[in-house]
């Protein structure tokens, strides 16, 4: 019996890439010393919350790291990568909550939380040990010394 994914993989593929862009961008304007098209720059929106101005640098790089490791076509880097991402927006979604935050923020911090819940259970390991183990790709073999060819 033959089965099928339901989704196929470069849908899947497409959707990993939109989601790090989207992070990428976020990375982008937590840098950017001035003014964004989110507002006014991130040193003044971490200081109204209460932050040090600095910690937006910390933020834009785990958001860098994170949408990295959502690319890699690997089953533990984009968990790892969704983990992480899972972890920083429970402080966003807690930050604009808090801070009673414009709407568009207010919707988009649970709306991004929410999806990376999805894909880390898309993603989690049928054992944790599975997250140390770096092993080549299984749709790949070796067929002959020095080439690499798919499955079928």
């Amino acid at each position: 019996m033959i089965t099928r994914r339901a989704v196929p993989p470069w849908v899947r593929t497409g959707f990993y890439w939109f989601l790090a862009f989207e992070f990428f961008v976020g990375f982008a304007t937590k840098f950017w010393a001035g003014e964004t098209f989110f507002g006014p720059a991130y040193s003044e929106k971490f200081a109204d919350w209460g932050f040090d101005p600095n910690m937006r640098y910390l933020v834009g790089a785990i958001e860098l790291v994170c949408a990295i490791l959502l690319v890699i076509p690997r089953r533990q880097s984009r968990f790892l990568g969704a983990a992480g991402l899972v972890l920083l927006l429970t402080g966003a979604v807690t930050t604009h909550v808090i801070d009673d935050a414009p709407i568009y923020e207010e919707v988009s911090a649970p709306l991004h939380l929410v999806i990376m819940l999805c894909v880390v259970a898309a993603n989690w390991p049928a054992d944790v040990r599975e997250l140390f183990r770096w092993r080549p790709s299984e749709a790949l073999t070796l067929s002959q010394p020095g080439e690499l060819r798919g499955r079928t």
